[in-house]
């Protein structure tokens, strides 16, 4: 998949629950919720992964331990073991590891650099 961010994605892993509204029978909206897994985040964006398929273009609010952030589906895919979602969230909803920081999270341009330099480091001995 072409990459559009602009910021560094971080991986991360933790839970959070992904909420949206929809035509239901008669054409009432009825509010969608299903736990998600967080697989990685930016400041503008995040992966989730899903059991079901969430629509495109349509406004989610993303509920995590800290809070919400809120966005719009730019693409649903399924990948072996569920759907993963592409958020990109709203201007005014910008990620903060300060004002959320996932359980797990890995910076992987950190790990590239250690990774080098322990290359390095070898390569010097």
């Amino acid at each position: 998949m072409f990459e559009r961010r602009v910021e560094s994605r971080l991986l991360c892993a933790d839970l959070v629950e992904i909420e949206w509204t929809e035509p239901g029978p008669g054409g009432i909206e009825r509010t969608v919720r299903q736990e998600a897994n967080l697989e990685d985040i930016s400041l503008s964006g995040a992966c989730i992964q899903v059991e079901k398929e969430v629509p495109l273009n349509v406004i989610t609010r993303i509920r995590h331990s800290q809070g919400e952030l809120t966005g719009i589906v730019q693409y649903c895919a399924y990948r072996d073991i569920g759907y993963f979602l592409g958020i990109r969230f709203d201007p005014g909803s910008k990620w903060s590891p300060r004002a959320f920081r996932p359980l797990h999270l890995l910076d992987p341009r950190r790990l590239l650099k250690r990774t080098l330099e322990r290359i390095d480091r070898n390569n010097a001995a």
